[in-house]
């Protein structure tokens, strides 16, 4: 693998809009062995929740000061948690898992930690759930990417 196909697929399962479903079928288009690509993409995939939290902590303790934020943001928890209480309360981490695990546009670790995190969901536990999820998030592109690619060559023959 060069460098350059390695940096592009770090920043694809890095980004909010690729994350994994991006980075992965960019690797094996890249001649990128299965077995080499999917720990790389699911690895860095994985290091969004930390990053995330990390970020959102430092952050929000910096902008709560400032009391038109506070005021907003309160009104946007408030209000989310009350519409997902429900789901959250009968689903649990388990949910969480399911969400991350289905590669669709706003479904993935972003969307997943910031969720939790708002809903004041345990972060390590979080952090976990998110981590089995990019794991089941990985082998379903790996085998959308590889089965499509197979169907391909039925065609070309």
């Amino acid at each position: 693998m060069s460098l350059r196909t390695l940096l592009v697929t770090l920043a694809l399962c890095l980004l909010p809009i690729s994350e994994l479903r991006g980075g992965l079928p960019f690797a094996l288009s890249s001649d990128v062995p299965l077995l080499l690509a999917y720990p790389i993409c699911v690895g860095a995939n994985a290091l969004v929740a930390p990053l995330v939290y990390l970020f959102l902590s430092s952050l929000h303790k910096l902008l709560e000061r400032w009391n038109p934020y506070r005021r907003l943001f309160d009104r946007l928890v408030e209000r989310s948690r009350r519409r997902v209480h429900a789901k959250v309360e009968k689903y649990g981490y388990l949910g969480l898992i399911l969400f991350v695990a289905i590669p669709l546009p706003i479904t993935g670790a972003y969307t997943g930690t910031l969720g939790a995190w708002i809903l004041g969901m345990d972060r390590r536990k979080t952090i976990l759930a998110v981590l089995v999820g990019v794991v089941i998030a990985g082998i379903v592109v790996a085998a959308v990417f590889t089965l499509g690619i197979k169907a391909l060559f039925l065609f070309i023959e």
